[in-house]
């Protein structure tokens, strides 16, 4: 893996990104994710399909929203010796015989190929360091192929990984600027972009534009402590639980859909510090599953809610 730090102010220079690797498990092993209106004979025509291609079913989760008349939704894991060679005759076909004629929306995938995933950050770097000790000890299967930073203090922190570090100025005053510099970066490049405690506004031209879903994390008292110092807030009230959320980000702020959240129970005698590290534990955990989840392609959206198999 060769790499490079990079600071966004000075002289550009070639990066090379991380290496994907070309000897996974996963080899041949295809992901099928879809979602359509419910009704009779769709596992059959899907399963038929994937059949009649020379592949092995491995596994297959599946959701109705209704009984009858709902959403339905389906995760197929499949092994089809040749994928790679196959893959895109495979999902042309797929759209043809199948997609086509039940008004599916599909995603086809390769487990082998690790998504590429960009993290931004400002200042905390707990969010940020845990994903990439995560992905270095090989518990996340990602690509991390930039950090990209409002602040510099970072960098020194994640030289040791071997990722790219940007640092970027951004600011209410500067927005567009920046916004401007950070899409030079990621379209095209990124399969997602994951908000690590990222405390600036994303606007709707960037999520128009950068050509890939984004994950953002954040503490769970939203919206009865919004804004600043919201652990002392919470510790002025007598809250009884610390918790995080972590979910997809849209035009709407801190209002787009959950994909995981999690708890954990304080009482009176935890200080302000103490509901901040517990706070900062829970959104590590929370943050690494959901990036987890979507990376492992285990999520399907349906309108402001997900779908987790």
């Amino acid at each position: 893996m060769t790499t490079a730090t990079v600071t966004a102010g000075g002289s550009s220079s070639a990066i090379e990104y991380p290496t994907i690797r070309e000897d996974l498990p996963t080899k041949d092993i295809g992901r099928l994710l879809l979602r359509c209106a419910d009704r009779p004979g769709l596992v059959a025509a899907v399963t038929a399909f994937l059949a009649s291609a020379g592949a092995n079913i491995v596994s297959l989760d599946q959701h109705s929203t209704q009984q009858t008349g709902g959403t339905f939704m389906q995760r197929t894991i499949f092994h089809l010796p040749g994928l790679t060679a196959a893959r895109d005759e495979l999902e042309r076909d797929f759209a043809v015989w199948v997609a086509a004629p039940f008004g599916i929306d599909f995603r086809l995938t390769e487990a082998a190929k690790p998504k590429r995933v960009a993290i931004m950050a400002s200042r905390e770097d707990h969010c940020l360091l845990d994903l990439l000790w995560r992905n270095r000890r090989g518990e996340l299967d990602m690509a991390v192929v930039m950090v990209i930073a409002n602040h510099p203090e970072l960098a020194d922190q994640v030289r040791p990984f071997g990722v790219p570090f940007f640092h970027i100025p951004a600011t209410k005053d500067i927005r567009e600027q920046a916004e401007s510099r950070q899409l030079d970066l990621l379209r095209g490049n990124v399969d997602l972009v994951v908000l690590a405690r990222y405390m600036q506004i994303i606007t709707p031209h960037f999520l128009t534009n950068v050509g890939s879903p984004l994950i953002n994390i954040h503490h769970s008292f939203l919206p009865a402590f919004i804004g600043a110092a919201p652990y002392r807030r919470a510790k002025e009230r007598g809250v009884k639980l610390v918790g995080a959320t972590a979910h997809y980000v849209t035009a709407d702020l801190d209002e787009g859909p959950i994909i995981e959240q999690d708890v954990v129970r304080v009482d009176h005698r935890h200080g302000v510090d103490d509901l901040v590290r517990l706070g900062a534990d829970v959104e590590r955990a929370v943050l690494s599953r959901a990036v987890s989840w979507h990376c492992e392609d285990r999520v399907i959206r349906d309108g402001n809610q997900t779908i987790v198999f």
